[in-house]
């Protein structure tokens, strides 16, 4: 059992570590923030991460109940989210922003902690459909491993966000986009493999 668990939370991780990227979103964060100085870089990260993390919460721990009103069905869910995290791979294989991580014209305040930064870009839909995908048939025991693992990612985000003028320095643009293809082809492997599980569950395959 401890090794099932320890293969699941490798999993979750790589799945929103693949989606969240903070390496990836340190310079959209930077570009966001403009010439802010480090107090208010400080304040915007950190509503923008905790934010995230309720919104990414609610869903968790509401998951089977939103399933229930709706009337989703986890093959149609599976099917569905494997489809929609494997277009935002692939829009990062293309080099391209995703329309589901991205927005434009956006106006430099204390607002964008909540839109873009909180959402769509940290708990945007493709990693609102990781987290879901990940406890609608799990444990009490996978519930919290998804919860600790997401927790550690926006702390990982926070820390990034707070680092972000040295890890642009560092790491330079060009090694950031090499990572986000590679990000991209994950994610594009990963949908693809939530939509044949959700193909076989729904046939009984």
């Amino acid at each position: 059992m401890p090794e099932n668990l320890l293969t699941f939370a490798l999993t979750v991780f790589t799945g929103f570590f693949a989606i969240m990227n903070p390496i990836a979103n340190t310079p959209i964060f930077l570009g966001l923030v403009g010439d802010m100085n480090k107090a208010e870089k400080k304040r915007i990260a950190k509503k923008a991460s905790i934010t995230a993390f309720i919104i990414v919460l609610a869903f968790i721990v509401l998951g089977k109940f939103i399933f229930d009103m709706f009337g989703i069905t986890i093959p149609a869910f599976k099917i569905t989210g494997g489809i929609l995290i494997f277009y935002v791979g692939f829009e990062m294989l293309q080099a391209k922003k995703s329309q589901l991580h991205h927005q434009e014209h956006i106006e430099t305040d204390d607002g964008i902690a909540v839109s873009p930064l909180a959402i769509p870009i940290l708990a945007g839909p493709g990693t609102i459909v990781t987290a879901m995908s990940n406890v609608t048939d799990a444990s009490l025991i996978q519930i919290g491993i998804v919860i600790f693992i997401f927790a550690l990612m926006i702390a990982l985000t926070y820390l990034a966000f707070r680092m972000s003028d040295l890890i642009v320095k560092k790491i330079g643009n060009n090694l950031i986009t090499v990572i986000g293809k590679i990000m991209g082809l994950i994610l594009a492997i990963m949908g693809t493999g939530m939509t044949i599980d959700g193909i076989k569950l729904a046939f009984n395959l």
